[in-house]
């Protein structure tokens, strides 16, 4: 028979080889797991290693793969949770951020429309009066000229506020465009900073993605309930700076409309009351580090993007002597009073913080506040023990799927049988390899999809060998036999296995979740599957082809 260019021989060795050495860390799991915890808490540090790290940096040897495939929710365990966000929250924080804008373009019409005031209304609309109705016309053109136009494909053109009259009142609501604009913008935000806030949590291969309009699906593997993960998500760190009215003791104070009563963070029985809409919020935040304060006390450093830095410069420009409350949560953090101008946009929260509390703000102060609130609608705590269930079941029937499938191989083609066995055990090294090598996640669909892949995978070589069997009835020589029987069985392998990866391209396109984890495994097994059938056990033939030099071949 006709042999393989030198080339093919060793780039089919040399994958044969990787995937063997890429698939080994997986059987130690737990060990290498620890080992590169450990190497990326030591490079995160600095370099310097605690006695622990550097005895789980030892479990593992540093020339060896390090790369592991991602265990998923159902075989690793963690938590998962179905959270709804209150998009209309950030309607009514829209209309207030509306009220000054509103308030001082009024101002410059004063002699038209007399005295202006805010009158009570829903959250989601502004509702201003005016004294003199005659110059309605007037002040409508004017806060009509406040709206923008929408930023979306849909509402491009119109106006992100409805402005209406209703006797003395001028009425402003966000446009029916710019709410479905907001809430694609709301479910987007809250999207990318639960990512950032699981992310630096340390997890791996968390699941975060929008289910229908207003809902979000949060499955983090490895965590240790779902409650610890509603707390970490939970957290708001929503920094504001407030104008402050006045200070009390008294917990009962009535702070007046517009204005709330919030409590000292650093002194017991302390009350501020500030005004309810903020001067600059989280949201123009562009960076936040831990530091320390001139006296070595740990604190956090912080600067505003551009439009934050203008509306906080042009605050403490018009308000020097005046308290400016930096507000954490519903708690003051401090009242400092305003010495002077501050232009640049940066500035530092001192209270009453240690390092790690001052780091902690820090990182959720970067990552943001959650622009809405969530309702947990559903929540479940997989525990690691059920995970290890899975995957001992899943062992199991990879075990005996595969042992079932080389008995009969054996009992069908004899040493044949025996050469796609090998290539069978080198596919699933392979397999392994490839989720390892691109961060892929195993889950229990997944097991399924390998189980699957172990059938499918012999299907290429029985075609082969029958047709190998066809080419000694015609009293073909051994060695041409076998070379036309992977010539000729070839293409019906490879459309066999094109109409299969079609499907599995199709299922992880349209699916989620569970789906896609079982189309990816099933999609490497593919690949995997049809290039050892044609080329790793035409090797191991052609090689006992070499060595034996059979006069005659059973199959």
């Amino acid at each position: 028979m006709e042999s393989m260019a030198l080339w093919k021989r060793v780039l089919i060795l040399l994958v044969c080889g990787w995937g063997i050495l890429a698939a080994v860390p997986n059987l130690f799991y737990a060990q290498v797991e620890r080992h590169n915890d450990a190497a990326a808490a030591i490079e995160a540090a600095g370099g310097s290693a605690t006695p622990e790290q550097q005895a789980a940096l030892a479990e593992w040897p540093g020339f060896l793969p390090s790369a592991l495939m991602n265990l998923g929710l159902d075989l690793r365990g963690g938590a998962h949770l179905l959270a709804e966000v209150q998009v209309a929250d950030v309607y009514k924080t829209r209309i207030d951020a509306l009220w000054p804008e509103v308030r001082d373009a009024l101002r410059d019409l004063r002699d038209q429309v007399g005295a202006v005031r805010r009158a009570p209304s829903p959250e989601d609309m502004l509702r201003v009066t005016v004294s003199n109705p005659e110059g309605m016309p007037a002040a409508i053109e004017a806060v009509r000229a406040l709206g923008s136009s929408v930023v979306t494909l849909t509402g491009v053109g119109e106006s992100t506020i409805d402005v209406t009259s209703e006797g003395n009142d001028i009425v402003v609501q966000l446009s029916e465009a710019e709410k479905q604009a907001t809430d694609q913008r709301t479910i987007q935000q809250s999207l990318e900073i639960i990512r950032r806030r699981v992310d630096e949590a340390g997890t791996r291969e968390p699941t975060i993605q929008r289910q229908g309009t207003d809902r979000i699906l949060i499955q983090v593997p490895g965590i240790g309930s779902a409650q610890e993960l509603k707390a970490l998500i939970g957290q708001t760190a929503q920094l504001t700076f407030n104008a402050v009215i006045s200070r009390t003791t008294d917990a009962g104070a009535e702070p007046g409309p517009r204005n709330v009563l919030l409590p000292s963070m650093d002194e017991e029985g302390v009350y501020y009351i500030v005004e309810q809409t903020p001067v600059v919020s989280g949201e123009d935040l562009v960076d936040a580090q831990p530091s320390f304060d001139q006296n070595g006390q740990p604190a956090v450093s912080f600067r505003f993007d551009t439009t934050g830095a203008r509306a906080f410069g042009d605050y403490t420009a018009a308000n020097i002597g005046a308290p400016f409350a930096i507000i954490l949560d519903d708690e003051v953090i401090s009242a400092p009073v305003i010495q002077s101008h501050i232009p640049g946009g940066s500035g530092i929260i001192t209270g009453n913080f240690d390092v790690d509390e001052s780091t902690r703000l820090a990182v959720l102060l970067r990552a943001g506040a959650l622009p809405a609130e969530m309702t947990f609608l559903e929540e479940r705590t997989i525990g690691p023990e059920l995970g290890q269930d899975s995957i001992d079941a899943g062992k199991i029937a990879a075990m005996v799927a595969g042992g079932a499938v080389m008995i009969y191989m054996v009992a069908s083609y004899g040493l044949f049988g025996l050469f796609a066995n090998i290539a069978l055990a080198i596919n699933m090294a392979l397999i392994f390899a490839a989720l390892s090598a691109v961060g892929g996640t195993l889950t229990l669909p997944g097991i399924a999809g390998i189980v699957l892949t172990i059938g499918m995978a012999v299907d290429a070589n029985v075609l082969v060998f029958e047709r190998i069997r066809e080419e000694l009835r015609l009293n073909k020589s051994p060695g041409r036999a076998v070379e036309l029987g992977y010539e000729r069985a070839l293409s019906a392998i490879i459309d066999a296995n094109i109409t299969t990866f079609i499907t599995a391209a199709v299922l992880f396109t349209v699916g989620a979740g569970p789906v896609r984890g079982f189309a990816i495994t099933l999609g490497i097994g593919i690949i995997t599957s049809v290039f050892t059938a044609i080329y790793v056990t035409r090797l191991i033939v052609e090689f006992w082809f070499r060595v034996r030099k059979p006069a005659t071949i059973t199959v």
